[in-house]
């Protein structure tokens, strides 16, 4: 049984997925054993505490650079004995001593198709707004490692919705959550701790 730790910034929905699909027995030899935020008080806590769930806070504010900050992280994904690392909607990249100490066991979600609005500057709505402007037809999530560039890691899983003329941001992230990235994210999840994800030229392959 693999320990996932997982990172939060915010209200916590696809922490809640994951806690769902746990409990329904989608995520097969994995556990939630921690959810570590860097903000105090934020709503992903209370979905911790509330489903028994151990939660630490390190507040990125505390820190002076994105260094020491993730040797912190770093220290406590260490105690915690992590096999697997989440990110979910945690809003702070993490320095190299993470990525490489944890080189192929961090996944993040991205609200968008990898390599399209992607990088610095892109998340939240920014990347919703981005796809509008554009005029793409479709757009998704992508389910990735995490390296030391921002959203450029291995690639496990992708899923598309269509976008539509009358889409707002907030309506087009809403159908990209419940569609794409609250089912997916779990099952890269599931994937990982089953050992069913090979890397090979540093691409990522489900077997």
């Amino acid at each position: 049984m693999k320990n996932i730790v997982v990172l939060v910034s915010g209200g916590g929905t696809n922490l809640q997925a994951l806690i769902d699909a746990e409990k329904s027995g989608i995520i097969k030899n994995g556990r939630i054993t921690c959810v570590i935020s860097s903000k105090e008080g934020v709503y992903a806590l209370e979905r911790a505490k509330n489903n028994g769930i151990p939660t630490r806070v390190i507040p990125r504010k505390q820190y002076s650079s994105s260094v020491n900050y993730s040797e912190a992280i770093l220290e406590a994904l260490n105690e915690e004995k992590a096999d697997l690392v989440v990110l979910a909607g945690f809003m702070t990249i993490l320095d190299q001593c993470v990525t490489q100490a944890y080189a192929y066991k961090i996944i993040n979600v991205h609200p968008a198709l990898i390599p399209s609005f992607c990088g610095e500057g892109f998340y939240g709505l920014k990347v919703h707004e981005a796809v509008l402007s554009y005029g793409v037809k479709v757009s998704g999530a992508t389910i990735h490692f995490v390296n030391e560039k921002a959203d450029a890691g291995a690639i496990i899983l992708q899923g598309t919705v269509d976008v539509k003329r009358d889409d707002t941001p907030e309506i087009l992230q809403r159908r990209i959550m419940e569609n794409v990235e609250w089912k997916l994210l779990p099952e890269a999840v599931s994937l990982y701790c089953q050992d069913r994800i090979d890397i090979i030229d540093g691409k990522a392959y489900v077997k």
